[in-house]
């Protein structure tokens, strides 16, 4: 699906072709022919597009020609269900700089431009293609953000219910908050990495604009504060997935001493039971009182082993 955008009196108004200077948002869904047709109807590589909608592609930029390309990385919700998938995961956010126009591309329903079509982000402008570029990667690290404190907070919830009982659909879950943790760091550190080279190549060629460079640092740092949280989490989790390991083996290892404990001291009456259940003579056999002797036997034994276990703390 192609659509063609330009700011009217405030507001983002669709247009039914393109125009100069307007935004052209190519998402899902879309065929392989309207690609190749976008790409001729704007001169643009071919591949630009087909790249910004491969999920293992990295974060870059390009240029060829007249046309450059920023490609990074976005979170979106995971549609792939199951106990083990990730909560979130990241995928590719491509935007194209022609002379005429600039084209946003993504293979998924992007969190990120939806702000901009929904008229929540102010201030911008697909006219100013570099300070609309800005704009983007600005909202995108506030995603990853967003996403990062609610990953936190489901960690903390989860935590609090494992607290009071070790099952596995919590660690499951734990494990999931794992893998969308290494996605973000992952992501965070190719975004930072395209950034950091923008900027020291000016590939935005905003050097003398100190307003657009301002805004593109305070993005870098952004982002910087974005992977750090995201290294900090991935590192509470790690420990608590450790802890909690650790917390289920030591559980284990008592409840079999426990139960080793209880087999010894259930043991005597049965040996003394077997013994005079044998087919052989015993003294006192035919004592009417030899059961209830037994009996006496059996218990003050056995409360003596439990009175030595409880003191040696073994039970």
């Amino acid at each position: 699906m192609i659509r063609y955008y330009v700011k009217e009196d405030g507001r983002l108004k669709e247009l039914e072709a393109p125009q100069v200077s307007c935004w052209v948002n190519i998402s899902p869904p879309f065929t392989q022919e309207e690609l190749e047709n976008a790409a001729n109807q704007f001169d643009v590589p071919l591949d630009f597009l087909t790249d910004s909608l491969d999920i293992d592609e990295r974060s870059r930029y390009e240029r060829e020609d007249d046309a450059r390309l920023i490609l990074f990385n976005t979170p979106i919700l995971n549609e792939l269900e199951g106990e083990n998938e990730s909560i979130y995961t990241t995928v590719p956010i491509g935007i194209i700089f022609t002379i005429d126009h600039l084209i946003t591309i993504s293979a998924y329903q992007s969190p990120v431009l939806q702000r901009f079509l929904d008229g929540r982000v102010k201030h911008f402008d697909p006219e100013d293609e570099s300070l609309f570029a800005l704009q983007i990667m600005e909202q995108n690290v506030y995603r990853f953000l967003t996403c990062l404190k609610k990953l936190n907070l489901k960690r903390n919830l989860i935590e609090n219910e494992l607290s009071d009982s070790s099952r596995n659909k919590e660690l499951k879950q734990l494990l999931s908050i794992e893998k969308s943790l290494v996605y973000f760091v992952n992501s965070l550190s190719s975004n930072e990495l395209l950034k950091l080279k923008m900027k020291r190549t000016d590939f935005l060629s905003i050097n003398n604009d100190e307003e657009k460079m301002d805004l593109f640092e305070d993005i870098i740092i952004d982002n910087g504060q974005a992977l750090e949280m995201s290294n900090v989490y991935t590192n509470i989790l790690h420990g608590t997935m450790e802890a909690y390991g650790s917390i289920i083996s030591n559980n284990l290892n008592i409840t079999i001493r426990r139960l080793t404990t209880i087999t010894i001291i259930l043991m005597v009456p049965t040996l003394l039971a077997s013994f005079y259940g044998m087919n052989v003579p015993l003294p006192k056999e035919k004592d009417p009182n030899m059961l209830f002797y037994l009996l006496i036997i059996s218990i003050v034994v056995s409360a003596l082993l439990a009175w030595y276990f409880q003191r040696k703390r073994l039970f």
